[in-house]
Order: structure tokens, then C-alpha cells, then sequence
């Protein structure tokens, strides 16, 4: 996600202008002022005075229903997952176990997920050993794409992955689409599907682009561990 000037920026800019322009246009005639001036002659091109993008700012800050739909996940949960590492379909999935965390954060505008499990992994002599892997992402709906956002990051990689995605309410399920480059020079487009089944259950399956043809290379189920 870029943003051509950092929002921190122009708030502080607003917050600075506010008080100028309220001094202004209390004290001075319209049409006097220099500074009211260009307010005028900036509202008249289209573009918005400081109250203006303040206000609007202020809005899109506000909480809906959609972010509350990740705050109804928080808890404690236990997990199974399933692997399809193997290039032949037949071939079984391996399959692990592992705990997660969600917690709301910013009074409910993102949801963290810390995950801990064990997996095995091919070692730098090519067997498997069994290794721990450690994950965190962040979720949230951007008021402004009108789309649900996320990063992760775990201890199998240095790079950040970043998603979007939308939410089905007829199914209860959340769409993500991101693209990854894990080595070099190959990015791989992955598709995210997460239903919720109900308070204490939900999926997650993992798809991704397979030279043009979309494959199913992961699936984790989750169980919530005892009451919200």
C-alpha cells in the first residue's frame, strides 16, 4: 500500500492549518486576506480546504460492520493444517498442528494473528527435520479502497506479503488475493478463501497459480480454545 504523502503528515498539516484559517476568516473580510484568498480560489478549483479533508479524514476513521467481522475472531485457537507439497495428486497431504492468537488493536480497526506450529521441513541435506514456524499478520478494511487489507511475515522468509480481499455474507467468506515473490524472479499470484462456519470454526484454503492453472496447496481448520 503507497500513499503519495503519509497520512501522518497530512494531519499534522490540517491540525496546523485549522487554527490559522479559523483566525482568518474570523478577523478578516472576505476577500482581504491573502490566505482566505487562496482558500477561496483553492474551493473554487475543486480542490478541498483544510476543514474539508479534516472532516472527511474523520469519517473515514470510523469503525462499520466490516470491522467488526474480524474482531468476531479474536480468541484463542487450535489448528490443524494440511500440506499438498507432493506433484502428484495422489499423493497424501502432510499434515501438522499449531496454536493462534487474535487480537483486536487501534480500538478495533485491525485484527493481529500470531500462529505457532511444527512442520517438517527438507533440511540442507535434503531430509526432513521437524522445525518450528512462527507467523504474524494483520488484517484490516480500509475505509477508503472499500476493501479488506492484510500483511504476514513468519520465520520462513524475509519478505512481507501483502493482500486484499472481500467478504461473501451470504457464505461467510473472505476472499484474498496477493502476490508473492519467494525466490527471486518467480512471483506466484495466491488466492486466500476463509470461511467462517460458525463462532468457534473456521477454514482457510490456500491456492496458488501453478503455471496458469490455479492448485490447492493448503488447507487449515481452525477451533476455537474455550470461550471468547
Amino acid at each position: 500500500m503507497k500513499i503519495s504523502i503519509p497520512l501522518s503528515t497530512i494531519l499534522l498539516a490540517t491540525l496546523i492549518a485549522i487554527p490559522s484559517f479559523a483566525q482568518t476568516t474570523s478577523t478578516s473580510p472576505a476577500g482581504v486576506s491573502g490566505r482566505s484568498s487562496a482558500t477561496q480560489s483553492a474551493a473554487t478549483d475543486g480542490q478541498p480546504n483544510q476543514q474539508e479533508m479534516m472532516k472527511q479524514m474523520m469519517e473515514l476513521s470510523k469503525l462499520n460492520e466490516n470491522h467488526k467481522l474480524l474482531t468476531d475472531l479474536d480468541g484463542n485457537w487450535n489448528y490443524t493444517i494440511k500440506f499438498w507439497m507432493n506433484p502428484d495428486p495422489n499423493a497424501k497431504p502432510q499434515e501438522s498442528k499449531g496454536t493462534a492468537v487474535r487480537k483486536s488493536m487501534m480500538d478495533g480497526r485491525f485484527s493481529t494473528l500470531d500462529v505457532t506450529g511444527k512442520m517438517e521441513m527438507p533440511g540442507p541435506d535434503g531430509k526432513k527435520k521437524e522445525m518450528t514456524f512462527k507467523g504474524h499478520g494483520i488484517d484490516g478494511y480500509d475505509n477508503v479502497k472499500k476493501k479488506f487489507v492484510g500483511s504476514w511475515v513468519d520465520n520462513m522468509g524475509t519478505g512481507i506479503m501483502f493482500s486484499e480481499g472481500t467478504y461473501d455474507p451470504a457464505t461467510k467468506t473472505f476472499t484474498y488475493t496477493s502476490e508473492y515473490e519467494g525466490i527471486p524472479g518467480m512471483k506466484q499470484k495466491i488466492r486466500e478463501v476463509i470461511k467462517v462456519t460458525d463462532n468457534d470454526h473456521h477454514t482457510l484454503e490456500w491456492y496458488e497459480d501453478r503455471g496458469g492453472q490455479e492448485a490447492k496447496t493448503m488447507e487449515i481448520n481452525y477451533t476455537r480454545a474455550g470461550k471468547k
